[in-house]
């Protein structure tokens, strides 16, 4: 029994008596006895103080006891969620109602089950070798509720997360398949950046899971028969290195078309399953137009507001943390690079660093945003290049005035932007437009005069 089907099991007891998902103190708390840790320990690691990890811990076990019907405390804790996933009585659900689906599927009982009854039998398999491994999870509850709640109830066929590099898109949806392991029989994790062919991909997964020999001439039906027949979730990670740099977001490399027919039909066709796609910049058939034809769903990533994200960072001063959270739009990735500089520089005091009174850009950052415009068309190049000569929105009109583009080129260029999440959009007495803070900083000041 791993830790992550323990804390999956005991996220779902929490949430079915108090409405809400464990937090990441409940979850350093559960890993931490099941491990046979101390409270000291527990209380060193996570930053707490020994005497609250102890009164979380008594609260857990409180639910856990309600639930099971078991005297649940600290030193049986293990043995008896064990004993209780185990238990004929716990998989029928009579006292929790909560089915448990296992990681590994059993052992075939009968030798003699005829071929047929073979292939029809489900397969649970979960491949998420290339999945990060979650540490901290901070302040995603109301998107790692929508999530859950598109999955569980209207089963969409296509869901996109996206948002700008940093943002936590993959964390998040890793945290969701760790919570919620038990829904799909079939979990198959892959990056665009390690395997970006969906031939290679559509085989690997076959063969991953010993269903059935491939045939090479149709590869995409077999996987179609696959999703009919089993729930599966596939998640597709830097999607956005199937679209060509240099052109208007979501315009796919001429080798990676075939994955805009999969995607499309992923939509089309009747099947019980879900394909993830997470990115960086939108195309087509991540956008829906009507929902009860085409049951896609996108859900969007800002940048985080609680300032969770800064504690066992090494720094000082927290009543300054919300500005230095503003600054850096609440990007984990732009944060902890900061901290790390504001560490080593100013000695973890966030008051001594801003009173520098600039937006500071480390090398890591500066390489995250030359990237991004370095994939941007010739045309967003023009427009960003304007726009961060300003520190107010500036309207189309303005922008046509000083620009020499085109009305159509301009439009599409300002919709290409808002596609790669690096563009505002502000509606006063006309729409303005305006470049997200940190991104404008780097084209002000990181690039080479024109």
């Amino acid at each position: 029994m791993t830790i992550t089907e323990i804390l999956q099991f005991v996220d779902r007891i929490v949430e079915k008596q108090t409405g809400q998902h464990l937090d990441d103190l409940q979850k350093t708390v559960i890993q931490g006895v099941w491990q046979g840790k101390s409270y000291n320990q527990i209380a060193d690691e996570s930053g707490y103080d020994k005497n609250y990890v102890g009164d979380v811990s008594r609260k857990l076990f409180k639910i856990l006891s309600e639930q099971l019907n078991e005297d649940i405390n600290k030193s049986n804790f293990s043995w008896t969620l064990e004993r209780a996933i185990n238990s004929p009585q716990f998989v029928v659900g009579v006292n929790t109602n909560i089915s448990y689906c296992p990681f590994y599927p059993p052992a075939e009982q009968n030798q003699s089950i005829n071929k047929e009854e073979k292939t029809t039998k489900k397969t649970v398999y979960h491949d998420l070798i290339l999945a990060p491994k979650i540490i901290h999870f901070c302040d995603r509850t109301l998107e790692l509720q929508t999530l859950s709640h598109w999955l569980t109830t209207q089963n969409p066929r296509l869901i996109s997360v996206l948002g700008l590099s940093g943002i936590g898109k993959t964390t998040l949806v890793k945290q969701f398949v760790d919570l919620n392991l038990q829904l799909f029989d079939i979990i198959i994790w892959k990056s665009i950046k390690l395997s970006p062919s969906l031939d290679t991909i559509i085989t690997e997964i076959f063969a991953l899971i010993n269903y059935e020999p491939i045939q090479t001439d149709n590869k995409l039906t077999q996987l179609f028969n696959l999703l009919r027949q089993q729930r599966c979730l596939i998640i597709l990670d830097d999607v956005q290195e199937l679209f060509t740099s240099g052109q208007f977001a979501g315009q796919y490399k001429t080798e990676y078309k075939d994955y805009k027919t999969f995607f499309t039909r992923m939509t089309e066709i009747e099947h019980q399953s879900t394909l993830i796609l997470i990115g960086q910049e939108q195309c087509q058939e991540m956008i829906c137009l009507d929902e009860e034809l085409y049951p896609v769903k996108c859900l969007e990533l800002g940048g985080l507001g609680d300032t969770e994200i800064l504690n066992n960072l090494g720094l000082k001063d927290d009543e300054t943390w919300p500005k230095l959270l503003e600054l850096y739009e609440g990007n984990p990735v732009y944060l902890k690079d900061i901290a790390s500089l504001v560490r080593n520089i100013f000695l973890g005091k966030v008051s001594e660093f801003l009173t520098e009174d600039s937006l500071l850009l480390t090398e890591d950052i500066k390489y995250r945003l030359k990237e991004l415009f370095d994939r941007l068309s010739p045309i967003e190049q023009q427009i960003v290049v304007e726009l961060s000569k300003c520190d107010r929105p500036v309207s189309r009109e303005d922008l046509r005035q000083v620009l020499s583009l085109s009305s159509m080129d301009l439009i599409n260029g300002l919709q290409s932007l808002s596609k790669r999440y690096l563009l505002k959009t502000i509606e006063c007495d006309k729409i303005s437009f305006i470049l997200t803070p940190v991104f404008r900083e780097y084209v002000r000041t990181c690039l080479p005069p024109s």
